[in-house]
């Protein structure tokens, strides 16, 4: 991978988290997805569904934040993410998506209330709040069904954003 295609993926990467696009990743980002989540689903925020958003979301942020955050100011800006979030990112994708896991889970059970895993319709649905473009929501949300069964279950999600989030150096 050439730098120009290692500086587009961190910044998609990037822009992922940085819900609001102010520049810089915060418990706010989190914050804000989770509401979006919620909002999506009619998910009430004080239902014990909604509040397991809600901690997921913060402890996905204090993941982040622990890895990222070099300063300690509570916020991540592109600068920390790439020295911080992406070289973690590429030595461990699975256990950087491991930090995402209690909120995935959380998502999981209110875009999929009965169980058994959310239907491609759903994820697509998270996906768009999350701002992924309506047209790449749905492809992806297809390709998340890995064994094609119609379910996507935790195990596919956690699987897939570890492979999302895996971003090797460009050659030196």
């Amino acid at each position: 991978m050439d730098s120009a295609e290692y500086e587009r993926k961190i910044a998609a990467r990037f822009a992922t988290f940085d819900q609001d696009g102010n520049g810089y990743i915060d418990r706010e980002d989190f914050s804000t997805a989770a509401k979006a989540v919620l909002a999506e689903f009619g998910t009430a925020a004080r239902s014990d569904r909604g509040q397991a958003v809600f901690i997921g979301a913060e402890a996905f942020w204090q993941g982040m934040a622990g890895i990222a955050d070099v300063d300690g100011d509570q916020r991540v800006t592109r600068e920390e993410f790439v020295t911080g979030a992406a070289k973690r990112l590429r030595d461990s994708p699975r256990r950087f998506a491991e930090i995402a896991r209690p909120f995935l889970h959380a998502v999981l059970a209110v875009a999929d209330p009965e169980g058994g895993g959310a239907t491609p319709e759903a994820a697509a649905r998270v996906l768009r709040v999350l701002g992924t473009e309506a047209g790449v929501a749905a492809a992806v949300a297809t390709a998340l069904d890995a064994d094609g069964d119609g379910r996507i279950t935790e195990d596919e999600i956690l699987t897939a954003f570890a492979g999302y989030c895996g971003v090797e150096l460009p050659d030196a």
